[in-house]
């Protein structure tokens, strides 16, 4: 089974960048991207543009920015964490924010990490790797019963 990828930003070349970092270190999962915190809820949660989609089918890790429009990271966060389908689905920050207090919120609203989006793509390429090689590989997902409980 393929897993998925859930790719929340809004910026077109940090997506680019992303997903050319992804390939260049051999990450060949399925990467949907959503382009703010609106349609990532909706994807998740099969509403809006993505009603009908089988919600069953959670990302193995969901890569979240923090300045999005619509409704911003943080509060995408909180409404994952206060929802069972969602409560334990791995969330990793995965933004431009050196902001000390965008890391302790994230924290506190319950995400599995926080990462700075490196400025060079050599450095961004090593973090896609580490990411990729970790929350898809390594990382043990909760059974299926458990997420929907």
């Amino acid at each position: 089974m393929n897993k998925i990828i859930l790719l929340v930003e809004d910026s077109a070349s940090d997506e680019k960048l992303t997903l050319l970092a992804f390939r260049a270190c051999g990450v060949a999962n399925q990467v949907e991207v959503v382009r703010d915190g609106a349609e990532a809820l909706d994807y998740l949660f099969g509403t809006g543009a993505h009603a009908g989609r089988d919600t069953s089918a959670l990302p193995a890790v969901v890569l979240l920015d923090l300045q999005l429009p619509k409704i911003d990271g943080l509060e995408v966060l909180r409404r994952l964490r206060a929802d069972p389908r969602t409560r334990v689905l791995p969330v990793v920050i995965l933004t431009s924010s050196k902001q000390d207090e965008d890391i302790i919120r994230g924290y506190d609203l319950g995400a599995n990490g926080y990462v700075r989006k490196p400025v060079e793509f050599a450095q961004f390429a090593e973090t896609a790797k580490t990411l990729g090689l970790f929350w898809l590989l390594m990382n043990e997902q909760p059974p299926p019963k458990i997420r929907a409980s």
